[in-house]
């Protein structure tokens, strides 16, 4: 690990010169020169000194955590198609599962269905983007449109169904992950 490297992100990410630094801490220019050109290492103690000054802990200074991938590509996506039901489902970001919400886009061949989903702890949000689409939410049915959206807690047994002549294309987002 280079300490000195992400300490001198870590201060020019703050805006301070190494000398600012280094009187916040009570220690001389030199010696955070050479802290950051890895000359020297600090003991732990300096070190948490300067990283209080940095606005920064050890354990967050030690993390690995990489970060996380903010944009994908249609390579990115795991796609399944279920020939039985007229439907395609592609995973847009892949594991996540591990987080609050899970978005998929849903084609639905003319006729397509999607199963029925038992009631389950969570909220889902549609759009559609091509075609029409009915919602089934217990014993009530809802038509949505390209263009519109669709809320609703998963609080009864539902599912979508494209009862249109032309593939229906819906953006799906579940709360917590469910598909």
């Amino acid at each position: 690990m280079e300490i000195g490297k992400k300490i001198r992100d870590l201060r020019i990410g703050k805006g301070l010169t190494q000398e600012e630094l280094a009187d916040r801490c009570e220690l001389s220019k030199g010696f955070i020169s050479q802290i950051e050109n890895d000359i020297t290492s600090p003991s732990i103690a300096t070190l948490v000194d300067i990283l209080t000054c940095l606005g920064s802990d050890l354990t967050s200074f030690f993390s690995d955590k990489t970060d996380e991938k903010v944009v994908f590509q249609e390579e990115d996506y795991f796609v399944k198609a279920d020939e039985e039901h007229g439907s395609q489902i592609a995973w847009l970001i892949p594991n996540a599962q591990k987080n609050r919400m899970e978005p998929i886009r849903l084609t639905l061949s003319p006729g397509g269905c999607t199963d029925p989903d038992l009631p389950h702890e969570g909220e889902e949000f549609g759009y559609v983007l091509q075609g029409r689409v009915t919602i089934h939410l217990g014993s009530h049915q809802h038509k949505a449109k390209k263009g519109d959206c669709f809320y609703y807690e998963a609080s009864c047994t539902h599912y979508l169904e494209n009862k249109g002549k032309t593939p229906a294309v819906i953006l799906w987002i579940s709360s917590p992950p469910f598909f």
